[in-house]
């Protein structure tokens, strides 16, 4: 295990500004800690950038690199790529998955949606709080027998956008990827995936053996084969990536900008307002760690930052919210505090996070 060692420089005056320019090039701080631009890919957002604060290393992966994710834990889960908009639904009174075909799933292909404003979608997602030991998985907790486990209808989600994005927008998604049928079954300590095309006739297979180091075992049903997605469980802290979130009453949405935390690796955060005439510089800057309130740290929700630190339609523009920062407990247990500075190139480009970061 990495360990982090936290010393800093004693620094004589404060970064001070009147008024925050979010967009603007932040100071360069002293000591440890550092000022992070996650290589996020520009407005299509390709990249999904897992972020280890104490190493200050950066773990990149396409986000279709990936379909599914199988849970390392006690529990036998198995998760949805939330990055490119994949769903997933049982399909009635089906048990063999070579006797599937499409017109067996016509209707269910017009539910399993993302994103289409239907509030009944969320069935067809995992949980968004990132408990998916314990909480609500699409596909449900893989069962001892093979003969409970059902077949399920897959939307394969979204590809990344190929074609021209105005400045200051985003594109989540580009053409569809198509649908799978799969089951997924036990195999000692690990699983057994059946996959195959819905019309085909004859399914392939996959065995998925647990690494208690990781998070997750990762697979991809496109190019049958599993590969590493994320660093070792204890190895990263913050992902910045595209995420299917819920909106109450409204179903599944889709977020550009988003950043989880690593809740299954130990890691919480929390959100520090700043009311005026403090400044949100100043308030960051003289925040120490007798300044942490243990209490307010999120546990069991990924999203404690989320899409919370960026305003994608404010009236001056795209912008960071300049009232706010966070305070992240790590992995390990190290305490750091992080305040977003650009959301945007230069050129006003979305897909160019910025954010500043020292131990506390």
């Amino acid at each position: 295990m990495k360990k982090l060692l936290l010393y800093m420089s004693i620094i004589s005056g404060l970064l001070f500004q009147s008024c925050i320019n979010d967009n603007e090039d932040p100071i360069p701080i002293s000591g440890v800690g550092d000022v992070i631009s996650p290589n996020v890919g520009g407005a299509t957002q390709p990249n999904q950038v897992w972020f280890d604060l104490s190493s200050g290393t950066e773990t990149i992966n396409n986000r279709t690199d990936w379909d599914l994710g199988f849970y390392n834990g006690s529990q036998f889960k198995v998760v949805l790529n939330s990055s490119i908009m994949m769903a997933a639904a049982k399909i009635p009174n089906a048990t063999n998955i070579d006797a599937v075909n499409e017109s067996d799933v016509t209707v269910l292909k017009t539910q399993v949606q993302v994103a289409n404003f239907d509030p009944n979608n969320v069935n067809y997602i995992d949980t968004v709080t990132g408990e998916y030991a314990t909480g609500y998985t699409a596909i449900s907790e893989i069962a001892v027998n093979d003969a409970d486990n059902a077949i399920y209808l897959i939307n394969m989600g979204k590809n990344i956008y190929a074609g021209d994005v105005p400045i200051g927008s985003v594109a989540t998604g580009g053409e569809d990827r198509g649908w799978m049928k799969i089951q997924v079954v036990r195999n000692g300590n690990g699983y057994k995936v059946k996959y195959a095309t819905l019309n085909e006739t004859n399914h392939q297979e996959y065995i998925i053996t647990k690494n208690s180091d990781y998070n997750f075992n990762f697979f991809s049903l496109k190019n049958n084969n599993e590969l590493l997605i994320q660093p070792g469980k204890h190895s990263w802290d913050l992902c910045f990536t595209v995420f299917t979130n819920v909106i109450t009453g409204a179903g599944t949405y889709i977020y550009a900008d988003f950043v989880l935390s690593n809740i299954l690796g130990g890691v919480a955060a929390y959100e520090v307002k700043v009311t005026a005439p403090t400044t949100g510089a100043e308030a960051y800057n003289n925040f120490t760690k007798n300044d942490i309130d243990i209490s307010k740290f999120i546990t069991n929700d990924q999203r404690a930052i989320g899409a919370n630190w960026r305003n994608p339609v404010g009236t001056n523009g795209l912008e960071t919210y300049g009232d706010r920062f966070y305070v992240v407990r790590d992995a390990e247990g190290y305490y750091f505090k992080i305040r977003f500075t650009r959301m945007t190139s230069t050129e006003g480009v979305r897909g160019y996070p910025q954010f500043e970061y020292k131990p506390l």
